[in-house]
C-alpha cells in the first residue's frame, strides 16, 4: 500500500511554451511523430555565415527543423516539458547547427556560466550525437551551454551496465575537436549557433552517406533530459535509437595536416639543507603531428609529447586499499581517437606509457573493421633493471557484425631488452532481442623477466537485459595468478568472480514527488583461481541493495545496505611475525562478516548553488590486521557560482577505521579540497587549487593478542612502523586556450607539510617542494 502513495501525483506539470519560428519550413522532422530520416539541405560554398549566435542568415530559413522532443530521464516516453528546435544545413566544408531552446519557467531558470572548455556539466547543455559511420554503437559528441561554451568527445557502447536502462551515459571528454559555437540568452530561453568542419570528423565519404544523429538536451533546474529521437530505456543501446541524416554528399574534408610545436620550461625546487633551496631547471621542445590521410584514416606522431597536467588528479580514497586507483588519460597525443583502443577489462591503459621519447599511431576504418595501431619508445623506467628504453606496441581490431554487434582482437607488447610482456586476445559483443546483449572475452599473456617465464589466461562472460522496468547483468570473470598486463589496468590476479545483479525501476506520474525509483540487488562471490575449479570455499562474498530515488525538482537520494564476508589468503601475509618475547609467525583470522549502510543526497542545480553529501557507517575489514573494524566514511561537495564567470568548488572526504577491541583508530584519511576559477574571457582563465591530504595509519597489531607486527627480513625482524602524511598542496594557473592545440600556461605549485593534521599553523608549515612551469604550443593547420 505504501508504494502507490509514494507515487501519488502532487502537482500538475506546466504546459510548454510552443515555438513560433521555423514553422514555415517544409523540412520539419518531428521526433515523436517518427519523422527521423532527415534530408539535410546543402547550401553553396559561396554563402558565408558568421557564427555569432544570431540565426538570421538566409540559410537558416531553408534549414531542416528538428522538433517534437521526448523526455528520457528520469522518465522516458513522454512529451518533453521544454520545447526545442534544432536547425540543420551543410556546405561543402562544414555542417551548421542552430539551437532554439525554449524555457517555460522564463529566462531566469536557464543555467549558464562562462566556463572553461569541457567544464559545463553544471549548466544547461545541448548535445549533438553524430554516428558518422552509422555503426549504432559509437558517436562523436559536440555539446554547448547557452553561451556557446564547448565540450566535446566520444561516446561508445561496449558492455557497461547502465543504471535504469541504456542511456546517454558518460562522454569521454578527452578528445578536443576544432569547431565554432556562439550562444546568447533570450526572453524565451536561449539560442546557440554551431559550425562543425568536416575536417574535424571521420566518416566514410564514399558517396551519399547516412549518419546516425540525435540531440540530447539537459535542463539543470529540473534534472530532466530530453531527446529528439524518442529513445526508450528498455533497449540495449541508446545510440542505435537515434534518427538519421540521409543523402549527405559532396563533402570536402581534404588531407588535413596539423602541426603543434610545444615549448616547455620548468624549475623544480627542493630543500637541500636548513635554509637552503635548490632548483633544477629543465627545458624541452616537443610536438605533435596529426595528418588526416583520408576522411576516415588519421596518422599521429609525437616527439616528447607533453605529460604535464595543468591540474593535478584529484586524490581519491581507495574503498579497498589492496588495489590501485584509475585515473583518466589527458595527454593530447593519446586521447585523439582513444575510443578505437577500447577493449573490455582495460587491457590498454595508456598512462602506463610514462614519458615517451617518441610515439606514433594510425587509426581508421576499413570497410566494417576499425584499425588502431600504437607504437612508442618510453623513457628509462625505474621498475626495470635494464638500462634500455621500453619499446611498446598495441594493435586493436574491431569488426562490425550486423548493425550493433562486434568482434574484436587485441595484441599488446612491452619489451625491455630481452624481457617482455605480451597480451593477445579476442572479444565479442552480441546484441539481440532489442534489449539483450552477451559479451565474451578470452585473453592470454606471456611474460619474461630474466630467466623466469610465466603466463596465463583472463576470461569473462556477460549477459545483460536492459529492460525499462526490469533488467539484469550476470557475469563471471577469471584471471589466472600468472596473468600479467603491463600496458593494461588489471589490479588483481588469481581469482574467479561470478556476479549477479538485478534491477527494478518504477516511475511516478507527471508531477509526482518521486519521479523514479531504481533498486539494484547485487550478489558477488570471489574465489581463488584454483579453489574455484577445485570446488573449495570462496574467499569473499558481498550482497547489497542499492536504492536510488529521483525526486521532483532535481533532488536525488540514495540508500544502500550491504552485507559481506571475507576470508584471508595466507600467501599474502607471508613474512609477517608477531613481536614479543618470542616471535611467532602471523596467523590470519578466520572468515569475518561485515555490514553497513550508505546514504547520499544531492540538491538540484540552482542558479548559484548545488551540493551533495554521502555517508557510510558499519563495519569493514582492516586488511593489515585481518580484523573487523568500525568504519565511518563521509563526503560532501559544494559548488557556488556567484557570477557567470566565477566558480568555486569545495569538497571534503574522510574515512576512519576503529578497532572493535578498544576503539583505537587504525586508519584515518581526511582530504579537504578547494578549487576557484575565474573566467576572465572565454579563452582566458585563472585557477587556484588547494588540497590537504591527512593520512594516519597506526602500527598494525595481531588480531588475537594485540601485540605489534613485524616483517621478517632474513636473519632480522623489522617492526612495521606507523605512517603519517599531512601535506598541503597548492596550485596556481593562468591559462590561455583560444582553440584546442593553441595554448599558453603559466603555473606555480608547492607542497607543504606539518606535524599536526589540519592545524594550518603558519609557523610550523614547512615547504617540501615547489615548481614553476611555462608551456606554449601553437596549432598550425
Amino acid at each position: 500500500m505504501l508504494l502507490p502513495l509514494l507515487f501519488l501525483q502532487v502537482a500538475a506539470s506546466q504546459p510548454a511554451i510552443q515555438p513560433q519560428a521555423s514553422a514555415a519550413s517544409a523540412l520539419v522532422f518531428h521526433g515523436r511523430a517518427s519523422r527521423l530520416d532527415v534530408g539535410v539541405p546543402r547550401e553553396a560554398a559561396s554563402a558565408p555565415v558568421v557564427v555569432d549566435g544570431q540565426l538570421t542568415e538566409p540559410q537558416w530559413s531553408r534549414a531542416a527543423v528538428l522538433t517534437g522532443f521526448s523526455s528520457y530521464r528520469p522518465v522516458d516516453g513522454r512529451e518533453a516539458p521544454d520545447s526545442t528546435e534544432v536547425l540543420l544545413w551543410y556546405s561543402p566544408t562544414a555542417i551548421h547547427v542552430g539551437v532554439r531552446a525554449f524555457e517555460p519557467h522564463g529566462a531566469g531558470a536557464v543555467r549558464a556560466t562562462l566556463a572553461e572548455r569541457d567544464k559545463i556539466s553544471g549548466d544547461d547543455v545541448v548535445e549533438l550525437h553524430f554516428d558518422t559511420f552509422h555503426e549504432l554503437k559509437r558517436a562523436f559528441v559536440f555539446a554547448v551551454n547557452p553561451l556557446g561554451v564547448q565540450a566535446d568527445g566520444t561516446k561508445s557502447e561496449g558492455g557497461g551496465f547502465v543504471p535504469g536502462g541504456a542511456g546517454p551515459g558518460e562522454t569521454d571528454l578527452s578528445p578536443d575537436f576544432q569547431w565554432e559555437s556562439k550562444g546568447r540568452l533570450t526572453e524565451y530561453g536561449y539560442d546557440v549557433e554551431i559550425r562543425i568542419p568536416f575536417a574535424s570528423l571521420r566518416y566514410p565519404g564514399s558517396g551519399p552517406d547516412t549518419w546516425g544523429f540525435n540531440v540530447v538536451r539537459t535542463v539543470r533546474h529540473s534534472g530532466w533530459e530530453m531527446t529528439w529521437s524518442p529513445a526508450k530505456k528498455g533497449a540495449a543501446s541508446f545510440i542505435a535509437q537515434g534518427g538519421r541524416l540521409v543523402g549527405m554528399e559532396g563533402m570536402k574534408r581534404g588531407r588535413v595536416l596539423e602541426v603543434i610545436p610545444e615549448l616547455r620550461a620548468r624549475a623544480l625546487g627542493a630543500p637541500t639543507a636548513p635554509g637552503a633551496w635548490r632548483y633544477d631547471r629543465q627545458q624541452e621542445l616537443g610536438g605533435n603531428v596529426r595528418w588526416a590521410l583520408t576522411s576516415n584514416y588519421t596518422l599521429n606522431a609525437a616527439v616528447k609529447p607533453d605529460f604535464s597536467q595543468v591540474e593535478a588528479d584529484a586524490t581519491q580514497i581507495a574503498a579497498d586499499p589492496r588495489f590501485d586507483l584509475f585515473y583518466p588519460e589527458r595527454r593530447p597525443f593519446f586521447v585523439d581517437a582513444i575510443e578505437q583502443f577500447g577493449v573490455p577489462n582495460s587491457l590498454v591503459y595508456t598512462r602506463r606509457i610514462v614519458e615517451p621519447v617518441a610515439a606514433g599511431k594510425l587509426t581508421g576504418t576499413l570497410g566494417r573493421t576499425d584499425l588502431a595501431v600504437l607504437a612508442a619508445l618510453d623513457e628509462d623506467s625505474p621498475l626495470d633493471a635494464s638500462t634500455e628504453r621500453p619499446a611498446i606496441g598495441v594493435l586493436r581490431l574491431s569488426h562490425a557484425l550486423g548493425l550493433q554487434s562486434t568482434a574484436g582482437a587485441i595484441y599488446t607488447e612491452r619489451r625491455v631488452g630481452s624481457d617482455y610482456n605480451r597480451v593477445a586476445g579476442l572479444d565479442t559483443r552480441l546484441v539481440f532481442g532489442r534489449m539483450y546483449y552477451a559479451q565474451l572475452q578470452a585473453v592470454a599473456s606471456a611474460t619474461r623477466a630474466g630467466e623466469r617465464r610465466v603466463g596465463g589466461p583472463l576470461w569473462e562472460a556477460v549477459v545483460d537485459r536492459t529492460g525499462r522496468h526490469w533488467g539484469f547483468h550476470y557475469s563471471v570473470i577469471g584471471v589466472d595468478p600468472d596473468f600479467g598486463s603491463q600496458l593494461g589496468f588489471v589490479t588483481r590476479t588469481g581469482y574467479v568472480r561470478p556476479s549477479i545483479m538485478n534491477r527494478l525501476t518504477l516511475y511516478g506520474g507527471p508531477g509526482a514527488l518521486i519521479e523514479n525509483w531504481t533498486a539494484y540487488s547485487r550478489f558477488e562471490g570471489t574465489w581463488r583461481y584454483d579453489d574455484f575449479f577445485g570446488g573449495r570455499a570462496l574467499l569473499e562474498d558481498v550482497a547489497s541493495l542499492d536504492n536510488r530515488f529521483n525526486l521532483r525538482g532535481g533532488w536525488t537520494v540514495g540508500v544502500t545496505p550491504r552485507l559481506a564476508t571475507f576470508a584471508f589468503d595466507p600467501a599474502q601475509y607471508q613474512g609477517l611475525v608477531v613481536l614479543g618475547a618470542s616471535e611467532t609467525p602471523f596467523v590470519v583470522a578466520p572468515r569475518r562478516t561485515t555490514g553497513g549502510v550508505s546514504t547520499s543526497v544531492g540538491t538540484p542545480r540552482w542558479q548559484q548553488f548545488s551540493a551533495s553529501a554521502s555517508a557510510s557507517v558499519g563495519s569493514d575489514i582492516d586488511f593489515a590486521e585481518t580484523s573487523v573494524a568500525r568504519r565511518l566514511d563521509a563526503s560532501a561537495s559544494v559548488t557556488w557560482r556567484p557570477t557567470s564567470q566565477l566558480r568555486v568548488d569545495g569538497s571534503y572526504v574522510s574515512s576512519r577505521l576503529e578497532r572493535r577491541s578498544d576503539g583505537s583508530t587504525t586508519t584515518q584519511v581526511r582530504i579537504p579540497r578547494l578549487k576557484a576559477e575565474y573566467q576572465l574571457a572565454r579563452p582566458l582563465l585563472v585557477r587556484f587549487v588547494g588540497q590537504y591530504e591527512a593520512r594516519d595509519r597506526a602500527a598494525p597489531r595481531d588480531w588475537r593478542t594485540g601485540a605489534a607486527l613485524g616483517r621478517s627480513l632474513g636473519d632480522a625482524t623489522e617492526p612495521i612502523a606507523p605512517s603519517r602524511t599531512n601535506d598541503l598542496r597548492t596550485d596556481w594557473l593562468l591559462s590561455y586556450r583560444p582553440t584546442p592545440g593553441t595554448v599558453f600556461f603559466v603555473g606555480y605549485g608547492s607542497t607543504l607539510t606539518e606535524d599536526d593534521p589540519l592545524a594550518f599553523d603558519r609557523d610550523r608549515l614547512r615547504r617540501t617542494s615547489d615548481g614553476f612551469f611555462v608551456k606554449g604550443s601553437y596549432l598550425l593547420r
